[in-house]
C-alpha cells in the first residue's frame, strides 16, 4: 500500500458518522502507511495519544469555502501550505479527501501543482448542497474531475454523481459505511442497565444522531401524541447534539411531551451502544430539506447489529442500509402519519420486531461487517 495521508476535518473525537467511518477504515489499514490530518477540535489531544494512527491537526474548519472571498482564499492558501509542509515530510503518495469541498479541492491543487493523486469520499449531502450555488459547483467539479477515484458510500449517492455531476463510471465505486458486528452486537433486556439509563418500565424509541433539521427528530415528536396515547409509557431517547437543540426542547414543552422525550448528549461509546441494545426500536426519521439528504445513515446498520427493527425517512441512501419491510421499514417523514403507524405497529407486535431485528443482525453480519468490507477497501487501495 502507498504511504497515504487522510484529509479530514470529521475525524474522532469529533461524533460523527463520517468521522467513525475514516476510524473504522484507517485503523485497519498498515498503521506505518497511514498519516492523518484532520480538524482541531476539543479533546484532540488526548484521544491521539491513544490512537493507533500518527495525526496531524490542522485548522480545517471555515465559514467560507468559496474562492471569491478573501477569508475563503486565506483558508485554501493556509491548508494548502500545511498539507503540503506534511506531503513532503511524510513522503507521502496518494491523498485521501474525506469530502469534495473542501477536502477535495485541496487535493486537487496538491495534483495540479505537485502531481500527487487524490481519491475522494463522496457522502451524497455533500454534492447536493454544492449543486446549489454555481461558484461551489465550479469548485466541486475541479474537485471531482481531478480524483483517481470517487468512492460513494451508498448507490444512492454514486447515482447522483452519474446522473447529476456526469462522473465517469470507470472511476465511481461504492462502499458503504460498515459496522463492528462484534461490538455492535445483541443483549438480553436488562434491568439493571436500564435503570441505569431511567429507562425501566419504559417502551423506547431510540434516535442517535446530530440534531439538524433534516434528521426530522421534530417529526417524530410530532408522533409522540398519537403513540403515547396508545402506549403511555412510551419515551423518545435522543443522542447527539447539534444547532436544533433548543428548538427541540421548545417543541417538547409546546407538545407537552417533557415525561416522554429524554436528550441524551453527554454518554461515551460503551453507553450508547447500551442504549442500541435496550431499545425497543430505532428510528431515524430522516428528511430531504432543500437539497440536504442522508447519504447512507450507519446508525441504522449499528441499531441493526443490535439486533433492533429500525425504521427510517424515504430520503437519501437510508433504504440501502438495511431489508426493507423484513429488518426495518423506509416511510414517509415529511408527517407524523406513518411513524406513528410503524412504531406503534411494532410495539403491539413485539415477536414481529424481535423477528425483524434477528434478520436485522443476520443481514449487517453477511455484507456490512468491516471483516467483509475491509477486503473491498483494500482492492480499491492498492
Amino acid at each position: 500500500m502507498r504511504k497515504t495521508l487522510l484529509l479530514s476535518e470529521i475525524f474522532p473525537p469529533v461524533k460523527g458518522g463520517s468521522g467513525r467511518w475514516f476510524w473504522e477504515v484507517y485503523t485497519r489499514l498498515p498503521a506505518e502507511n497511514i498519516v492523518v490530518a484532520a480538524g482541531q477540535t476539543e479533546s484532540a489531544y488526548n484521544f491521539d495519544t491513544t490512537s493507533p494512527l500518527k495525526t496531524y491537526r490542522l485548522p480545517l474548519s471555515s465559514h467560507s469555502w468559496g474562492l471569491k472571498s478573501k477569508s475563503g482564499l486565506l483558508y485554501y492558501w493556509r491548508v494548502y501550505r500545511e498539507v503540503r509542509r506534511l506531503i513532503k515530510n511524510e513522503k507521502i503518495e496518494i491523498l485521501h479527501c474525506g469530502r469534495c469541498l473542501p477536502e477535495g479541492f485541496i487535493g486537487y491543487l496538491i495534483k495540479k501543482l505537485h502531481g500527487i493523486p487524490y481519491i475522494c469520499y463522496i457522502h451524497g449531502e455533500d454534492v447536493e448542497t454544492a449543486a446549489t450555488s454555481r461558484e461551489l459547483t465550479w469548485i466541486v467539479n475541479k474537485a471531482l474531475n481531478g480524483a483517481t477515484k470517487l468512492i460513494c458510500n451508498s448507490q444512492n449517492s454514486a447515482r447522483i454523481l452519474l446522473d447529476k455531476w456526469d462522473s465517469p463510471p470507470s472511476k465511481t465505486f461504492v462502499i458503504n459505511p460498515g459496522v463492528d458486528a462484534l461490538q455492535f452486537s445483541p443483549a438480553t433486556p436488562d434491568e439493571n442497565i436500564k435503570a441505569t439509563l431511567n429507562w425501566e418500565n419504559r417502551n423506547v424509541i431510540l434516535t442517535v444522531g446530530r440534531l439538524q433539521e433534516r434528521k426530522g427528530h421534530d417529526m417524530l415528536m410530532k408522533a409522540l401524541p398519537a403513540i403515547v396515547d396508545k402506549f403511555p409509557l412510551t419515551l423518545y431517547a435522543i443522542i447527539g447534539n447539534g444547532e436544533q437543540k433548543e428548538h427541540l426542547k421548545k417543541l417538547v414543552e409546546t407538545l407537552s411531551m417533557e415525561k416522554h422525550v429524554m436528550f441524551m448528549d453527554e454518554i461515551n461509546d460503551q453507553q450508547m451502544i447500551q442504549c442500541y441494545q435496550q431499545c425497543d426500536v430505532f428510528v431515524l426519521p430522516n428528511r430531504t430539506v432543500d437539497n440536504d439528504i442522508e447519504g447512507f445513515g450507519i446508525v441504522l446498520v449499528e441499531a441493526q447489529a443490535c439486533g433492533k427493527p429500525v425504521i427510517a425517512g424515504n430520503s437519501g441512501g437510508t433504504s440501502e442500509t438495511m431489508k426493507i419491510n423484513e429488518s426495518g421499514f423506509i416511510v414517509d417523514c415529511n408527517t407524523p402519519n406513518e411513524l406513528v403507524k410503524k412504531i406503534s405497529y411494532l410495539f403491539s407486535y413485539p415477536d414481529k420486531a424481535n423477528e425483524m431485528g434477528k434478520l436485522g443482525r443476520a443481514h449487517v453480519e453477511s455484507t456490512l461487517d468491516w471483516k467483509q468490507l475491509i477486503i473491498l477497501i483494500k482492492q480499491h487501495f492498492n
